[in-house]
């Protein structure tokens, strides 16, 4: 199968895979485990931050993240395709006690003079604003890259308006290899991070979450009130060190064969998509007019030979990553001809 399901679905390298099975392990939550203390000191030069944490998952390192920052009664600001309020099973209202108030933006930036109005004053009628929290790249926006100068413009209003900004960071370094910059010329603007090391990455799990010396002392006990506290997870945070250091520049392959596979969509009969939106890894485009839904697309992809993703009513996600080759994505575009050619109506 050709799998474009997601970037998760990539598996651990050989080198990987040694590493795990050689790593030097200790106590993780007695501060013990020497390959997970090397990752996060790693992981916090990358990022610019002053220390880092080892997490089950994205998911779960956005969520310390907001526990962190907020209390119950309090509000977050999320754009309102973001990860965090669209992927989590409402976590951080069932776990934080948060309100989330979602902005709809543009490519996933939230309007700047709209985000100003949505910070919150002091009236007692009123939540207090916690958190700004972006998404970098983007997921739902077609895996969007945030421009730094917008970056910077929100990070700018947030320390005016003294809140945290936060980053969804869960694929940062697709977003810092299509900007050409190091990853931490883009956490500049934020006061903390999450950042995934199983998608493009192709860590088998973990994610990696960074801030202050002072916050992330916070953000362990959190993890650890999350059941996150591990032992010898020395034999997950190995393959992470090798993802951190030998598989980002690769991902500008991944970014050439997403723009190779939209470039053959584009002139498939029932297929939109705006080539300019494919910044990344990530190809979203609409099927309405091929008059079949996402669902019934993506069976039929299958039946092909091509997995994919069902992004809504109309819209269908591929994803590239390691395991993916110019092959596969001149097939997928071959596969995809056919199935318009049967369905769609001039």
């Amino acid at each position: 199968m050709i799998d474009l399901r997601s970037d998760t679905v990539t598996k651990p390298t050989q080198e990987m895979r040694e590493a795990m099975y050689n790593a030097e392990v200790g106590d993780d939550v007695y501060r013990e485990d020497p390959t997970v203390n090397r990752l996060e000191e790693l992981a916090a030069e990358i990022l610019g931050k002053e220390a880092a944490l080892f997490a089950t998952s994205g998911t779960q390192g956005n969520q310390i993240a907001v526990l962190t920052h907020a209390r119950p009664g309090d509000e977050i600001i999320l754009e309102a395709d973001a990860h965090i309020f669209y992927y989590e099973a409402a976590a951080a209202s069932a776990l934080a006690g948060v309100q989330t108030r979602t902005i709809a933006g543009h490519r996933g930036k939230i309007p700047l003079n709209e985000l100003k109005r949505a910070i919150r004053g002091t009236d007692i009628h009123f939540p207090k604003t916690a958190l700004i929290a972006l998404e970098n790249t983007h997921n739902r926006a077609g895996g969007a890259v945030l421009p730094l100068d917008y970056m910077q413009e929100v990070y700018q209003l947030a320390q005016e308006k003294q809140v945290p900004v936060h980053l969804d960071g869960a694929r940062l370094f697709n977003a810092a290899v299509a900007l050409k910059v190091e990853a931490k010329e883009i956490t500049k603007y934020v006061d903390t991070v999450q950042v995934c090391l199983s998608k493009g990455l192709s860590a088998p799990m973990g994610s990696i979450i960074a801030g202050s010396r002072d916050w992330i002392e916070q953000a362990r006990k959190w993890r650890k009130r999350l059941g996150g506290g591990m032992r010898q997870s020395g034999l997950m945070a190995a393959p992470g060190i090798i993802a951190l250091t030998k598989m980002v520049d690769r991902l500008e392959e991944d970014h050439f064969l997403a723009k190779k596979l939209a470039e053959g969509l584009q002139y498939i009969s029932g297929i939109r998509l705006d080539l300019e939106t494919v910044e990344t890894n990530i190809v979203v485009f609409d099927i309405e007019a091929m008059g079949i839904t996402a669902k019934e697309l993506v069976a039929e992809l299958k039946s092909e030979g091509v997995l994919g993703s069902v992004f809504g009513e109309y819209l269908v996600r591929l994803t590239t990553h390691r395991e993916i080759n110019l092959d596969d994505i001149n097939q997928t575009i071959s596969i995809l001809s056919k199935i318009a050619q049967r369905h769609f109506v001039h």
